[in-house]
């Protein structure tokens, strides 16, 4: 039997979709690819007489090998890893652990204490650097009375003053601001596990600790492999904390320097150092380059091996 072919009907362009999207691209494209595009091609070129004159990946070169540069490169980098390791090892851990206590069901006001918990976070960095910098200063700080109110005065130091504890204290000031994060993204991962899964256990006769250890923990691997990523991007773009309690010099003697004091002094310029744009597009570039390889190293290896843990 000879069939006849009808003729395919094409789908309808659903322009609706890029009118939505259009205000979104527009706004992302000048906010963020444009200035990105921007910094990476000033980074290409420096000024020589008054000029501007392309250099290729000179400036890379100068911030990596130049003995001027590359010292204080590497500090604020290890300064930034550092940052970053006491936020993973500290932050995310308190984090998972308060949203497995506040998601018991017998827990009573855990309402208030996720709010408590979590209103640090709202607040602003200067407001949080300038009242910390308060609480801890040796002249007229509250830190040095209420440990003599419990006998532990003589564990009191100018943390925020010495520069083997300076860094850590922002680490654990920043911590204490944004542990509400970790802790309300866990919560919610916590409760979109279905109760079947949990009742199952239940009749398994895994309860308590063990069901978190178990069953819980494993399905939230995902959520914690996203705070983990967000962590990472958050802290190697971290500025306003160490500016606004340190200062754009990062003392003492740059021990609390990471890259974005760092890019803000060559950028800008500051006291007695001249600004320079092209070294601190390098600066930017660098920061840009480090936060993508992080993130591709999440994506393609450690996101493909947390799938198995979806329900």
């Amino acid at each position: 039997m000879a069939t006849i072919d009808e003729p395919r009907t094409r789908r309808p362009f659903r322009w609706h979709i890029a009118v939505f999207l259009a205000p979104a691209v527009l706004v992302y494209t000048a906010v963020m690819i444009l200035p990105l595009f921007g910094t990476l091609e000033l980074s290409l070129f420096r000024s020589a007489n008054g000029t501007r004159t392309f250099v290729g990946l000179e400036n890379f070169r100068t911030l990596f090998l130049d003995p001027r540069w590359s010292a204080t490169f590497w500090n604020a980098l290890w300064n930034n890893t550092w940052f970053f390791i006491i936020h993973m090892l500290v932050q995310n851990p308190i984090g998972i652990a308060l949203a497995a206590l506040l998601s018991s069901p017998r827990l009573r006001f855990s309402a208030f204490y996720r709010t408590a918990i979590f209103i640090p976070t709202i607040l602003s960095f200067v407001i949080v650097g300038f009242a910390w910098k308060l609480i801890l200063s040796p002249l007229w700080g509250v830190a040095p009375n209420i440990l003599d109110l419990v006998g532990l005065k003589s564990l009191f130091a100018p943390w925020l003053g010495k520069e083997e504890y300076a860094l850590t204290t922002l680490s654990l000031i920043s911590v204490w601001q944004f542990v509400g994060i970790p802790m309300m993204l866990i919560y919610a991962a916590l409760l979109s596990i279905p109760d079947e899964v949990i009742e199952a256990a239940e009749c398994d006769g895994i309860t308590g600790t063990a069901q978190f250890w178990k069953i819980q923990l494993p399905l939230i691997l995902p959520s914690i492999g996203i705070i983990s990523i967000l962590t990472f991007v958050a802290n190697f773009n971290a500025f306003d904390l160490i500016y606004s309690a340190q200062g754009a010099l990062a003392g003492p003697n740059f021990s609390t320097d990471i890259l974005g004091t760092f890019l803000y002094r060559t950028f800008f310029g500051f006291q007695l150092q001249i600004g320079d744009p092209y070294m601190g597009s390098a600066i930017a570039s660098m920061m840009f380059f480090i936060i993508l390889a992080g993130v591709c190293l999440y994506l393609f290896a450690v996101q493909t091996r947390l799938r198995r843990y979806q329900y």
